[in-house]
C-alpha cells in the first residue's frame, strides 16, 4: 500500500498542467502515488499527461485515467479516489502547485497528530501577486472536533474553507464514506463535501504549512465563466442544508448553513451581469425557489442579521416572487 496517493484532476490546463507535474515530480518518493485523471481535455493536456506519466512513474507510482467524456471535477476526483490504493489521500488540481518536499511534510504532520485529516494554509496566486489564506481556525498543531469548527454562524469558519486541496486525510474517511463528491457537480462541489466531513468525521488538526500555490483567476476556470454551470450551487447548499436538518445538532448548524446560503446566493445575485443572460434569469428564479424551500424562521432570523446591502438583495427577491409564503 503507497503511504500516500494524490489525485490530479485535469481538464485543458495546457498552459498550466507542466508546472502541476513538476512540482510532483518535486514531492515525489517511491512510497508515493500520484492519480493522474484527464477529464476529457480536448486541448494537449492528454499528451502533457502521458509524457508525464511515463517521467513520473520512475520516481514514484502513477495511475493515469482518462474520461470518455467530460465529468466535472466532482466526477474527475471521484475516479481517483477509487482508483487510489494510499494510507494517507491528498487532492491538488492541474493548474495548481506545491512546494518541494511539501507532501513529505504534510504525511509527517498527520502521523504525529494523529487525526483523521489535517487542514493547511494556502498561498493564493493573482498574476504576479502572492498572498497568504489562513485557516480561520486559532489553535495549530492541536487534535480537534471537527463539529466545534463549524460554529459560530456569523463568523467565518472551516465551512467558509473550502479548499480540499489544502490538507491530507487518513483512508478510514474513505472507506466511511467521508471523502467522495456529490456526482455532477462542476461547481460548489466542495461545499458538500467540507461539510459533510466537519459533521462526520471525529478529528482533525491544522497546522502552518505552506506549500499549496492555488492559481486565482485562470481564464478556464468555471468559477470565471458565466454559464449554466455556475448554478450547481444551489444543488450543493440544497443538500448542505438537508443534511444538517437531519443532523443531530441541527438546531445549532442549520444557522449556519441557511447563512453561507445566503451569502453565497447574494453574491451571484450582486454578480449576475458575468452571466449570460437566459442564465441569469434562470439564477433569479432559482434563488426564488431555494429561498421559499429553506427553513423559514432561520431564513428571517438569518435576513435580520446580515448586512443590509445583501438582505435587501435577497428580500426585494422574496417579494418580487412570493418565495416562502405559506411554507414552514
Amino acid at each position: 500500500m503507497p503511504k500516500l496517493s494524490v489525485i490530479v484532476p485535469f481538464c485543458n490546463v495546457r498552459q498550466y498542467a507542466p508546472d502541476t507535474l513538476r512540482s510532483l515530480r518535486a514531492n515525489a518518493r517511491p512510497d508515493f502515488e500520484f492519480v493522474l485523471v484527464d477529464d476529457h481535455s480536448e486541448d494537449e493536456t492528454p499528451a502533457i499527461l502521458e509524457r508525464a506519466a511515463e517521467e513520473l512513474s520512475g520516481v514514484a507510482q502513477v495511475r493515469h485515467i482518462r474520461h470518455d467524456k467530460n465529468e466535472g471535477i466532482a466526477t474527475a476526483r471521484n475516479t481517483g479516489l477509487d482508483a487510489a490504493r494510499g494510507e494517507y489521500l491528498a487532492f491538488l488540481d492541474g493548474d495548481d502547485w506545491l512546494a518541494p518536499g511539501h507532501l513529505t511534510e504534510l504525511v509527517a504532520s498527520i502521523e504525529r497528530l494523529g487525526c483523521d485529516f489535517v487542514r493547511t494554509d494556502h498561498v493564493r496566486v493573482t498574476g504576479r501577486a502572492r498572498t497568504v489564506h489562513r485557516v480561520p481556525v486559532g489553535l495549530r498543531d492541536e487534535v480537534l472536533d471537527p463539529r466545534d469548527a463549524i460554529l459560530p454562524a456569523d463568523r467565518t469558519t472551516s465551512v467558509d474553507y473550502v479548499t480540499v486541496w489544502a490538507g491530507v486525510y487518513h483512508r478510514r474517511l474513505l472507506e466511511r464514506g467521508l471523502l467522495h463528491f456529490t456526482e455532477g457537480l462542476h461547481t460548489a462541489e466542495d461545499r458538500p463535501w467540507t461539510w459533510k466531513l466537519h459533521r462526520e468525521a471525529e478529528s482533525f488538526a491544522v497546522v502552518g504549512l505552506l506549500g499549496v500555490f492555488y492559481r486565482r483567476d485562470v481564464a478556464s476556470s468555471l468559477t470565471r465563466i458565466g454559464d449554466v454551470r455556475q448554478l450547481d450551487f444551489i444543488r450543493a447548499f440544497d443538500q448542505i442544508v438537508e443534511e444538517t436538518a437531519a443532523d443531530r445538532d441541527a438546531g445549532r448548524l442549520l444557522p449556519k448553513a441557511v447563512r453561507q446560503y445566503c451569502a453565497i446566493m447574494a453574491h451571484h445575485l450582486a454578480e449576475e451581469d458575468k452571466f449570460e443572460p437566459a442564465v441569469a434569469g434562470r439564477l433569479r428564479e432559482m434563488s426564488a425557489a431555494a429561498l421559499g424551500r429553506l427553513p423559514q424562521d432561520v431564513l428571517g432570523e438569518v435576513l435580520a442579521t446580515m448586512d443590509m446591502e445583501r438582505s435587501a438583495r435577497l428580500r426585494r427577491l422574496r417579494r418580487r416572487t412570493g418565495a416562502g409564503k405559506g411554507t414552514a
